[in-house]
């Protein structure tokens, strides 16, 4: 299945603010897969993790500054990857906000 066929696959809510033709699945991975952890039902799910792969998911969402709490927890149980090798998950314990908003 070729990327164009993929993107029109997603579901309508998660690109809403961008046109889909636009997004090249191997330039914009880490945009696809945070949107699809964030917002992402189980069939996009099931979508990204037949073209990246559950390794390269796991790896770009262990860059991405935020996640979630949800989606972390979802990643980390499925991949069975501990919440620390996450940086969303440091980068937040290194930077709490004020009264826990």
């Amino acid at each position: 299945m070729s990327a164009n066929e993929y993107m029109e696959q997603f579901s309508p809510h998660l690109f809403w603010d961008v046109r889909k033709e636009d997004i090249d699945l191997d330039a914009h991975a880490q945009y696809v897969i945070q949107r699809v952890l964030e917002y992402g039902l189980l069939g996009d799910w099931n979508l990204i993790k037949s073209y990246y792969g559950l390794p390269k998911i796991v790896e770009t969402a262990k860059g991405l500054r935020s996640l979630e709490p949800r989606a972390l927890a979802y990643i980390a149980a499925i991949s069975k990857t501990p919440k620390e090798q996450f940086r969303c998950y440091t980068w937040k314990q290194l930077n709490p906000q004020p009264w826990n908003s």
